[in-house]
């Protein structure tokens, strides 16, 4: 009988029961016996049974010899002899080349995750000074839509494309270079970059040369003034498409180098010079509503300013990059050098931001000719694609400063596992990322909903506009429509990582295809049936639907693929068991992923080695579910009180105060009888809030 306990010891984010501890040169490789030395069978005592090893109790890690018996398979499968898998075809590398030094250990998937959250934060704070700034001085009316929808152009392309989808797709292939070539991934790394660099010059020259039919594309302007000024504005922002590009391409290359910080701070800088341009031409006296009143100095003024902001967040990660001891050199011997995998995934990518892009010009589209029609008709507020814009801006932000930044630090740990071929423990960290941000990504959500016009008057209630109040309260209305998907929606931006970590990237693009298709055709049919007041609000209810379905899509085919396991190049699988005879060793492990969590007991039996996908889709959903039914009783006092306070700037910031207390007290409150406590106490600890974690059951476990 042997009683086993592993616990996490302080990383929030480490594989359960401890089975993958490994030296730090390689976290892949098993250390078995010595070849040759016959397995030593523990001395039995007196009275004892053949096989049955003495009664013990052991506090912390148990290695994964410790699960193995004589006839029974090894528990988790050992990883391939060598230590990594050989370089793909065509990736041979460089002859004479000098053998990288031995990685250091890299930190841990929360400290990094923390990193990256801060710096998210203060930038994304910086961020809505800076909309506050912009909507100060071009208002929500028709000079902001034209910035806007010029401005959106390159950050869309980023977002959806740069910043995402090709950082998801490199980082894999940036790490398996650093791990097979005999020079570390230099040369493999120095021709990617510099295709990468030829292929955004080419397509930065091509959108500048056909800005007005992508401004057409993206909008419905019918005034020709605003549509020649959203124009020029386009001129002067879409070359931060180039920049853009090289900062996203370079922070690649710290990110497989676990250095995640720099990526996530720069950007403040990027808002700080917005925040200095749109401040100075405020300072001059000059602000614009319509179209007409933005002179051709004025365009220059804030295009190059906003394209300046870009160039200098690129050029801050070069100090980095000089401490990673990276240089870069130019090189164009691109034929046989193993580019086309990264390639073959990056043509998906194009096509997976192709149909995103379709479907953001039908919402543009449609939410321009929505706001011009309602600002026709002299319906208040503006209900056209600055509204939708300004309240997807605060939608994202638990996605980019919770979700983001630990999947963004989980990636290169996931692809080290698929080259390794441990598929289940992908799936296991996606969940364990999940479960441990639950509380967080709800408490927003409902933050959302319950506090969504005083959040919109705090962020953008500011401007000497007749307005202003106007455009805050539909702001606040598009916000509690996005509110509602935005658990599934940070959801499905980690599962489908998985895909990326195992260099698939082309089930994402079909997936979101599915996603983009319901989003485009809901929208639709929000613009033709509702009233016009509300179409652009039915627009965002159509991106909850459709984030809600690409979330179920997304999590059973991941569930299925990990499932499925690694190829059989890639993993090693588990002897085989007789006909009728499991495997039935239990382990005893603790299931959360912060100290103090409920110990569960994984009771699984495990047949011919197959171990699922580790998701836990189902465990999932019930914790998310818990975790609003605990925000219920806060949201509605949240709801009740922020009313209590009006709706003036300074009442919508009293009652936010208010609103969110009260949520956040409820939570904590009703988190452990609802059973979700677990999840509430790392929430608790990062607030500094005395949250007492729930006591884990018996520590033992019969075998």
């Amino acid at each position: 009988m042997t009683m086993h306990t592993a616990d996490n010891s302080g990383d929030p984010y480490s594989p359960q029961g401890g089975g993958y501890e490994q030296p730090p040169g390689n976290p892949y490789q098993q250390q078995g016996p010595p070849q040759g030395a016959p397995y030593q069978q523990p001395q039995q005592p007196q009275g004892g049974y053949a096989g049955q090893d003495q009664p013990t109790v052991q506090l912390g890690r148990i290695p994964a010899q410790a699960f193995e018996q004589p006839g029974w398979p090894s528990y988790p499968p050992r990883a391939p002899e060598r230590p990594v898998p050989p370089p793909r075809a065509g990736e041979e590398p460089a002859a004479g080349a000098p053998e990288p030094a031995a990685a250091k250990p890299a930190a841990s998937t929360g400290r990094n995750g923390l990193i990256m959250a801060m710096g998210s934060l203060a930038s994304r704070a910086l961020g809505f000074v800076r909309s506050a700034v912009i909507v100060a001085a071009l208002t929500t009316g028709p000079a902001g839509e034209a910035f806007n929808v010029a401005n959106s152009l390159p950050n869309i392309v980023y977002m959806m494309l740069l910043g995402g989808v090709l950082a998801s797709v490199f980082v894999p292939e940036l790490v398996h270079a650093m791990q097979t070539h005999k020079d570390g991934g230099q040369a493999y790394t120095d021709r990617l970059l510099t295709l990468c660099g030829v292929i955004l010059v080419v397509l930065t020259v091509g959108a500048w040369l056909f800005a007005p039919q992508i401004v057409d594309l993206y909008s419905e302007f019918k005034d020709p003034v605003q549509r020649e000024l959203a124009i020029t504005f386009a001129r002067y922002c879409l070359p931060q498409i180039l920049f853009y590009g090289v900062f996203t391409l370079l922070g690649q290359v710290l990110n497989a180098r676990d250095r995640f910080g720099a990526m996530m701070w720069t950007p403040v800088l990027n808002n700080v010079v917005a925040i200095g341009v749109f401040g100075g031409y405020l300072a001059m006296g000059r602000h614009a509503h319509a179209a007409s009143e933005v002179s051709s100095g004025d365009a220059l003024l804030l295009g190059l300013g906003s394209t300046l902001g870009i160039v200098v967040q690129a050029a801050a990660l070069l100090p980095s990059l000089r401490s990673a001891r990276f240089t870069y050199r130019p090189r164009f011997d691109w034929r046989g050098a193993g580019l086309t995998r990264p390639l073959r995934a990056a043509g998906w990518a194009l096509a997976l931001v192709a149909a995103t892009q379709l479907s953001f010009a039908v919402i543009t589209s449609l939410s321009t000719g929505a706001g011009d029609a309602a600002y026709d008709a002299g319906i208040p507020g503006g209900r056209g694609f600055s509204a939708y814009n300004n309240a997807y801006a605060l939608f994202v932000v638990p996605q980019g400063v919770i979700t983001v930044s630990l999947v963004t630090a989980l990636l290169p740990s996931m692809s080290r596992a698929a080259t390794a071929g441990d598929y289940r423990k992908i799936g296991e960290d996606l969940s364990g990322v999940l479960r441990s941000s639950a509380a967080m990504v709800v408490t927003a959500a409902v933050l959302f909903f319950a506090l969504g016009s005083q959040i919109a008057m705090a962020a953008y209630g500011y401007g000497s506009g007749a307005s202003v109040h106007d455009d805050a309260m539909v702001v606040g209305l598009l916000l509690m429509a996005f509110a509602v998907g935005l658990p599934a929606f940070c959801a499905q931006y980690g599962l489908a990582r998985g895909f990326y970590a195992m260099g698939d990237a082309r089930t994402p693009f079909w997936l979101t295809l599915i996603s983009t298709g319901t989003n485009a055709a809901l929208c639709w049919v929000a613009y033709e049936t509702l009233p016009l007041r509300y179409k652009v609000i039915g627009m965002a209810v159509a991106h909850t639907v459709a984030a809600t379905l690409s979330a179920v899509v997304t999590g059973v085919a991941l569930g299925r693929r990990l499932a499925k396991g690694a190829p059989p190049a890639a993993a090693v699988p588990a002897p085989r068991q007789p006909e009728g005879r499991p495997d039935a060793t239990m382990v005893l492990r603790t299931d959360a992923f912060a100290p103090g969590a409920n110990a569960t007991v994984d009771l699984g039996v495990r047949r011919d080695g197959r171990r699922g996908s580790g998701l836990e889709g189902g465990r999932l959903v019930t914790l998310h579910l818990g975790l609003v039914l605990a925000c219920l009783p806060g949201a509605l006092a949240a709801h009740w009180l922020a009313g209590r306070f009006g709706a003036s700037l300074l009442g919508s910031l009293t009652g936010l105060a208010a609103g969110s207390l009260a949520v956040l007290l409820s939570l904590f409150v009703l988190a452990r009888p609802l059973g979700v406590g677990a999840s509430v106490a790392p929430f608790a600890r990062k607030l500094r809030i005395p949250y007492p974690a729930p006591a884990p059951t018996s520590g033992k476990h019969r075998r």
